[in-house]
C-alpha cells in the first residue's frame, strides 16, 4: 500500500440545476407535428386551434409568433424527407429506431438551421430547450449533439452529401433534394413529361407556400369589392377566374365582410376555374337541372350554385358524408337561386337517370395535386392507394353520365394530376373496361378556359402549381351522346 498521500483535489461546484425554458412558438409546433404523425391529422386543421388556444392564453403571443408557429410546421413538413436523409447521416443508429418525438424536434432543428434565416446559435438552443422540456434532460443531449452535427454545413452542402448523383440515379437525387417520395417523383414526371427542368419547377413549388385564394360568388359579391375591402396592399386581381383575388402575406380573409357573410369565399383558382368551364361549356336546349354529386366541402358547389342561379337554373349538391354534407349547406345559405343538399352515395344515387343538363363529379382521389397546401399527405399515400380509389373513381363517373340527359355534360375533376386518376379513369369508362360502354364524346375544356396558357394538346385539361399558380386540378368534359 501506498503510504504517500494522494494530492488533493478541490471538487467542481455543481452548477444549480437549471429549469428549461418554454417557448410557447416551438411547443405549439412540436405539438402540431406530433398530431399530424399520431392522429393522421391534417397540419391546416391542427394548427388553426392551437394558434387560437395560444391568443387566448398568452396576451404576449403575436402575429410574429403566429408566422414563425406556422413556418415551422409546415417548412418541416415539406422538406420532411431531406431533413431525414440529412439526421440519418448524423446518427450511428436506423432512423426509425429513434422515437417520433425526438425525430420530430430533430426536424424542427435542421429547417431552423437550414430552412429558414434564424442565427445557428439561436436555432441550436432553441432546439435543445424544447428537447428538454418536452423529452427531457437526457434527450436533449442527443437533440444536441445531432443538430450541432447539422450545423456545420448549409443546406446545399448536405444535398451534396445525402443525394444521389443526378446522373446514376435521377428519381432518388429528385426526391431528396425536392422532398418528395420516390414514386410521388415518378408519377408526377409521367404526368407532367418533359426534362429535368420542368418537374424540378413543378416539385420546388409543391415546396413552395400557396397563395390564399377567394372567389366572389356571382351576383352575390364582386372581386372589386373584395379587393377594396383588403386594400392595395392585401389583395390582387386573380391571374385567371374573374371572380378571384389572391391575399398577398398578410390578407386576412375573415376580415372581408363578403367572406364573414358567406357571399364569397376561399376557393383555390383551379377549383374555379373547373366550375366554371362546366358552367361555360355549350348545350342545346334545356339548361334548368344542375348536379354536384361530390359536392364536399362545398366550394364547387357554392360557385356552381350562385352561376345557376344567375341563369334560373337550380343545383342539386350530394354528398355522401353527412358532416361534410353539413359543410356544403353551410357554404350555400343565402344563395338567392334554388338549391338542395343531401347526403347520398353518388354510386347508388337516390335521383332519376338522365334528369340532369350539367353534372360535377370531383371524385375522391389521392390529393396529389396539392401537396403545397397538405404537405403530409405525400408522406401519408401509398402506391396502392391508387387500387382502392380506381372502382369508386369509375364508378362515380359511369354514375354521372348516366345521371345527364343525352346532350348535356359531365364534368370528371380530381385534385391530382397521377394519370391513374386522370385520363385512365374517363379512357376506361367510355371504352367499356369493367362495365357497359358509355355513349359519350369529349368535349375540350381548353377553350373554356380563356387565357390560361400551357393548357395542353386536350381535349382535357391539367393544371399545374409551377405554371398556372394553382393546385393541379383535372378537368374532363364528357357530353352524353346516347
Amino acid at each position: 500500500m501506498n503510504d504517500q498521500a494522494r494530492p488533493h483535489r478541490p471538487r467542481r461546484p455543481h452548477k444549480p440545476y437549471r429549469r428549461p425554458q418554454k417557448d410557447p412558438v416551438r411547443i405549439l409546433a412540436f405539438e402540431a407535428l406530433r398530431a399530424v404523425d399520431e392522429r393522421d391529422a391534417y397540419a391546416n386543421l391542427v394548427l388553426p386551434p392551437l394558434l387560437r388556444k395560444a391568443r387566448e392564453e398568452q396576451e404576449d403571443f403575436d402575429a410574429r409568433d403566429a408566422a414563425l408557429a406556422t413556418e415551422l410546421v409546415y417548412g418541416t413538413l415539406r422538406r420532411q424527407g431531406t431533413y431525414d436523409a440529412i439526421i440519418a447521416a448524423c446518427i450511428d443508429r436506423p432512423l426509425r429506431e429513434v422515437d417520433p418525438p425526438v425525430l420530430d424536434v430533430l426536424a424542427l432543428g435542421a429547417h431552423q438551421l437550414l430552412g429558414t434565416r434564424i442565427p445557428t446559435h439561436a436555432a441550436v438552443s432553441a432546439s435543445v430547450e424544447l428537447a428538454r422540456v418536452v423529452l427531457g434532460d437526457g434527450r436533449a443531449k442527443f437533440v444536441n449533439a445531432v443538430l450541432r452535427k447539422i450545423s456545420r454545413d448549409d443546406l446545399d452542402a448536405w444535398l451534396e452529401r445525402v443525394a444521389p448523383p443526378y446522373d446514376e440515379d435521377a428519381e432518388e437525387h429528385l426526391a431528396v433534394v425536392h422532398s418528395h417520395p420516390r414514386w410521388i417523383v415518378s408519377a408526377l414526371w409521367d404526368a407532367a413529361g418533359g426534362g429535368r427542368a420542368g418537374i424540378e419547377a413543378l416539385l420546388e413549388a409543391d415546396n413552395e407556400r400557396p397563395e390564399v385564394t377567394l372567389v366572389a360568388r356571382p351576383g352575390r359579391a364582386t372581386a372589386d369589392e373584395l379587393l377594396d375591402a383588403l386594400g392595395e396592399e392585401a389583395g390582387l386581381p386573380g391571374r385567371w377566374s374573374p371572380y378571384a383575388v389572391r391575399l398577398v402575406e398578410g390578407g386576412e380573409p375573415g376580415a372581408v365582410d363578403a367572406v364573414r357573410e358567406g357571399r364569397a369565399g376561399v376557393q383555390d383558382e383551379g377549383s374555379q376555374l373547373v366550375a366554371l368551364a362546366l358552367a361555360n361549356a355549350p348545350l342545346e336546349g334545356s339548361d334548368a337541372r344542375w348536379l354536384d354529386a361530390c359536392a364536399g366541402p362545398g366550394g364547387k358547389a357554392a360557385l356552381l350554385a350562385a352561376l345557376a342561379a344567375g341563369r334560373g337554373a337550380a343545383l342539386l349538391a350530394s354528398e355522401k358524408q353527412p358532416h361534410r354534407a353539413r359543410l356544403v349547406e353551410r357554404a350555400l345559405t343565402g344563395n338567392p337561386g334554388p338549391y338542395q343538399v343531401i347526403a347520398a352515395d353518388g354510386t347508388r344515387p337516390p335521383w332519376l337517370p338522365g334528369v340532369f343538363d350539367r353534372v360535377l363529379v370531383d371524385v375522391p382521389c389521392t390529393g396529389l395535386g396539392a401537396l403545397r397546401r397538405r404537405p403530409e399527405a405525400r408522406w401519408r399515400r401509398r402506391p396502392e392507394d391508387l387500387e382502392g380509389f380506381a372502382p369508386l373513381q369509375r364508378g362515380l363517373l359511369r354514375e354521372a353520365l348516366s345521371a345527364v340527359r343525352v346532350g348535356g355534360v359531365v364534368g370528371y375533376a380530381t385534385c391530382s394530376p397521377h394519370l391513374a386518376e386522370t385520363r385512365v379513369v374517363v379512357d376506361d369508362v367510355l371504352r367499356g373496361r369493367g362495365g357497359s360502354p358509355v355513349a359519350a364524346e369529349w368535349v375540350d375544356a381548353r377553350p373554356l378556359m380563356p387565357g390560361v396558357p400551357d393548357l395542353g394538346d386536350g381535349p382535357d385539361v391539367q393544371l399545374w402549381p409551377h405554371k398556372h399558380g394553382t393546385d393541379a386540378m383535372y378537368l374532363a368534359l364528357l357530353r352524353r351522346t346516347a
